[in-house]
C-alpha cells in the first residue's frame, strides 16, 4: 500500500487522509498509521514549523501564520481526489480550521472532519490561556494530561525544559488564536461536512461526556466513539482503524449519491 506520512499526494483515485498532531509534537504518534488504515487510503501526517522534521522553522502561532504553511497543499491536494482529516488535540483545532478555510477557498470538502482529543472551540478549559504561566503553573497542567517525561527530565535546565516546553507555549499560543477565530463570524462556525469525534475513555481534558458539545460545530449530526486510553490515543490500533473505515464508507457513499 502506497501510503505516506509526511507530504505526497495520493493517486489512483485514492483516499488521501491528512493528519495533524497534538501540542508539542511532531507526527511520530502517526508512524503507525499507513499499516493499519487499511486499503485505499493514504496517510499524509502534516508536521507543523518547529519540529520534527521542520524543527529548524519558526513556529506558528496564530490563524494567518497556519493558513499560510498548510492551506496551499490542502486546496491542491482537495481538488485532486477524495481527502479526510483527523487532528488530535491541538490537531483538532488545526484540523476543524483548515476545513473551514477550505470551504472559503471554494475547495471541495472532505469527506469528513475528525476531531481527536479535544474540546470545541466555545468549551473553556485550564489551558486556553496558559501559554504565559510561569513553569510552576503551567507544569502541574501539563502533568495532569500526562504530557510531563518522568524522572527529572523536566528539571529546571534540562533538555525537556529548553527544548520541548517552548515549543509547548507556542502550540498553547496557537491554540488560543484558533479558538479565538473560531468564535468569530467571520472565521469560524460550523463545517458543512460530517463530523467525528473520538474521545479517550479516561481523558482528563476531553472526557467522552463532552463529545456531544462538538455539536455546535456541525451543520448535521456528529458520529461518536470512545477510544481505549487518556489524552494520547492516536497511537492505538484501534483509531486509525475506525478512521479508516470511515474513509471508506464516506467515499462510497459519496460515490453513490453521484458526488465526487
Amino acid at each position: 500500500m502506497a501510503s505516506r506520512t509526511e507530504g505526497g499526494q495520493a493517486a489512483g483515485g485514492r483516499i488521501t487522509l491528512h493528519c495533524l498532531a497534538h501540542a508539542g509534537a511532531g507526527v511520530v504518534s502517526y508512524r503507525r498509521w499507513p499499516g493499519a488504515v487499511g486499503p485505499a487510503v493514504d496517510v499524509v501526517a502534516h508536521p507543523l514549523p518547529g519540529r520534527g522534521s521542520r524543527r529548524r522553522e519558526q513556529r506558528v502561532t496564530d490563524r494567518a501564520g497556519l493558513l499560510a504553511d498548510l492551506l496551499p497543499a490542502l486546496v491542491s491536494s482537495a481538488r485532486q481526489g477524495p481527502y479526510a482529516l483527523y487532528g488530535h488535540s491541538l490537531g483538532a483545532l488545526v484540523a476543524y480550521t483548515l476545513t473551514r478555510a477550505l470551504a472559503g477557498a471554494g475547495a471541495p470538502a472532505p469527506l469528513f472532519l475528525a476531531v481527536g482529543a479535544c474540546l470545541p472551540p466555545h468549551v473553556a478549559t485550564a489551558l486556553v490561556s496558559a501559554a504565559d504561566l510561569p513553569d510552576e503553573e503551567l507544569l502541574p497542567l501539563l502533568g495532569g494530561l500526562g504530557s510531563l517525561p518522568r524522572g527529572r527530565a523536566a528539571s529546571p535546565g534540562g533538555l525537556w525544559r529548553r527544548s520541548v516546553l517552548p515549543v509547548l507555549r507556542d502550540d498553547l499560543r496557537l491554540a488560543g488564536s484558533l479558538r479565538t477565530a473560531a468564535l468569530d463570524a467571520a472565521t469560524g462556525g460550523p463545517v458543512d461536512c460530517p463530523v467525528l469525534v473520538f474521545a479517550g475513555l479516561k481523558d482528563p481534558l476531553a472526557a467522552p461526556g463532552s463529545l456531544g458539545h462538538w455539536q455546535q460545530w456541525a451543520t448535521g449530526p456528529i458520529e461518536r466513539h470512545t477510544i481505549a486510553g487518556d489524552h494520547f490515543f492516536a497511537d492505538t490500533a484501534e483509531l486509525p482503524r475506525l478512521v479508516g473505515r470511515a474513509c471508506r464508507e464516506h467515499a462510497g457513499a459519496r460515490t453513490r449519491g453521484g458526488h465526487r
